[in-house]
């Protein structure tokens, strides 16, 4: 009965070993990374000017990049589920980087002026 108990234990186990298929489409990590930059500039913009419109900037974001939105959501599930997220987020911050070379002392200027402030209060 053990052995039986310990069996189907094992079958569970390896059976839950990927919580999640890869898509069909699955977008390549460095496409997905100068998708998030391009969707952090987008959202910037928004911020920036109140009267645009978020939605119709990722529509075309994602047109740019031959993407469909069920293909991003499911790339963007997968990355994060495969804990791949950090890598492609790292590449997409040099990505902006690159394209506003200012950013990084802003960012850096931001993290000091941060220091010993906990997580959850900033």
């Amino acid at each position: 009965m053990k052995k039986l108990i310990g069996l189907f234990i094992f079958i569970f186990l390896v059976s839950c070993s990927d919580y999640i298929d890869k898509p069909k489409n699955l977008i390549p990590k460095d496409t997905m990374a100068e998708i998030l930059a391009d969707l952090a500039i987008n959202d910037q913009a928004t911020f920036m000017y109140q009267g645009t419109n978020l939605e119709s900037g990722t529509r075309y974001i994602l047109k740019s990049h031959n993407v469909s939105a069920d293909d991003y959501v499911q790339s963007f599930n997968y990355y994060v589920v495969k804990q791949k997220m950090e890598g492609i987020t790292n590449k997409a911050q040099k990505i902006l980087l690159e394209k506003d070379p200012k950013a990084d002392q802003y960012i850096k200027d931001k993290i000091k002026k941060n220091e010993g402030v906990p997580p959850f209060a900033r």
